[in-house]
């Protein structure tokens, strides 16, 4: 089982398919709006989430391991950037494209929004970030998906690692 984490002992747990899923409408939504160098490092965290990559049963992240900023400014600005990418994931951003019929997203992504929502930045553990750093922002976009890739970690897209 994948694992992601909140804060107060809340976490979302999903089966190795859920959590693809999970990780597809998130890529979707996150390259359509990240635009600042933390968006980007977000998505380099989200491509490692890739289990084609990272094997099955071995992904996940606890809110309180992100690198949230050095101020209360930039956590809020974090938070404020995660919880947009949510909504838009749940407005089915761009789900038409997908090969499949994501069931259970919508409720993945309302269970993780409720503990994002919940969880405060200022909890966060220093010095235990699983963010890639700066340099290893997704910053370059597959062509052929419209998505953030995980350069530097590998040359694909997770809808390229998935054979779709």
């Amino acid at each position: 089982m994948n694992v992601f984490r909140g804060g107060g002992g809340k976490y979302l747990e999903m089966t190795n398919g859920g959590t693809a899923v999970f990780v597809d409408v998130l890529m979707l939504a996150v390259s359509a709006l990240a635009r600042e160098p933390w968006h980007f490092r977000f998505a380099a965290l989200l491509t490692l989430q890739d289990q084609n990559m990272m094997g099955r049963g071995a992904v996940g992240f606890r809110l309180a391991e992100l690198d949230w900023g050095d101020t209360p400014q930039e956590a809020a600005a974090a938070k404020d950037f995660l919880l947009r990418v949510l909504d838009l994931a749940l407005s089915r951003h761009r789900w038409e494209e997908l090969t499949y019929e994501p069931p259970r997203a919508e409720g993945y992504l309302r269970t993780y929004r409720e503990m994002v929502e919940e969880f405060d930045p200022a909890t966060a553990k220093a010095g235990s970030c699983v963010m890639p750093g700066p340099q290893e922002a997704a910053m370059a976009s597959c062509v052929r998906h419209r998505v953030l890739e995980a350069l530097p970690f590998w040359e694909a897209c997770v809808f390229c690692t998935a054979g779709v």
